[in-house]
């Protein structure tokens, strides 16, 4: 019995990845990537007339993840020190030590270069500039100045996770529409509702680490209205989306669903704003998005001649 387990052990040492890559990965928040990739990829389908190669996809996927990343290496190094005060962060790998700050700063930096580097040489500039610029906008506008100064931070910084829909547009057609910027406008107006759901569960944290979150400095009734207003706004630009993409019926049936569920979810905040609630909504935004994109790629495929 004790030679299986050595074996066992052995085997899993094997396999294990080092604590100091793992810490490396973690600076770049990969589940936030994901999110990021997923608006990504169905405006490339969306925008191309034609299925889009898969070289094109995957370089631009492989860019948009490099940017991201090092825009949220950048936030960790600049935010360790929030991140030792509150509970939902004080495992990271800058706190716990597993990871050097200098270390995540070359990281930042590393993955920036490379990220315009590749999509400039393989892609084009325009999809490089607008992702180094979403990186810049993260770290400069909502990590440095907002953060830590106003309530409307994650209203104004939430700008920086709508621009990879404009990165792959650019990508497929070297310019901009205005079905692109309708995509962006949807991610923006969808950023402060999703946050702040989760900052509700989290209001004590922001609280103790004076962190201005809206929950964390405003009445809960103010900030479910504010959740309201921006649901509608969400809603409202997904419609606008289906007629001005021409994607027809079946995605207006779909987005109106969508819309439906995200007032399901964000009303009954009015009564019960508890982080209970307000985590569902959470759960639920990220569903919307995901469905909603995806959705939207499929459609397009479908439409592709």
């Amino acid at each position: 019995m004790q030679q299986l387990s050595s074996a066992a052990a052995r085997n899993r040492s094997i396999f294990s990845v080092p604590p100091r890559v793992a810490g490396l990965v973690a600076l770049t928040k990969p589940r936030i990537i994901e999110l990021l990739l997923i608006t990504t990829v169905p405006a490339m389908f969306v925008a191309s007339p034609t299925v889009p190669s898969f070289e094109l996809v995957a370089l631009t996927v492989v860019g948009g993840t490099f940017a991201a990343g090092g825009a949220n290496a950048f936030n960790m190094f600049y935010d360790r020190d929030i991140d030792a005060v509150m509970d939902r962060t004080k495992q990271r790998p800058l706190v716990s030590g597993v990871v050097s700050p200098a270390d995540a700063l070359v990281l930042a930096v590393g993955l920036e270069l490379a990220a315009f580097l590749l999509l400039w040489l393989t892609v084009n500039l325009l999809s490089a500039a607008l992702a180094l610029a979403a990186a810049l906008f993260y770290v400069g506008v909502y990590t440095v100045w907002l953060k830590r100064r106003f309530s409307s931070n994650i209203v104004i910084g939430g700008a920086a996770g709508a621009v990879p829909v404009l990165v792959g547009w650019a990508a497929v057609t070297g310019r901009l529409s205005l079905a692109a910027w309708v995509m962006f406008a949807i991610v923006f107006a969808w950023t402060p509702p999703h946050f702040w759901a989760l900052a509700i569960r989290h209001r004590d944290d922001y609280a103790r680490a004076s962190v201005p979150m809206l929950p964390s400095v405003a009445d809960i009734g103010k900030v479910v209205r504010q959740i309201l207003a921006y649901t509608a706004v969400v809603s409202a630009l997904a419609i606008v989306l289906v007629f001005v993409t021409h994607l027809g019926w079946v995605l207006f049936g779909i987005t109106v669903a969508l819309d439906a569920g995200f007032f399901f979810y964000a009303l009954p905040l009015r009564t019960d704003p508890s982080p209970r609630r307000a985590m569902r909504l959470f759960g639920y935004s990220i569903t919307y998005l995901t469905v909603l994109f995806l959705a939207m790629g499929a459609v397009a495929i479908v439409h592709h001649p």
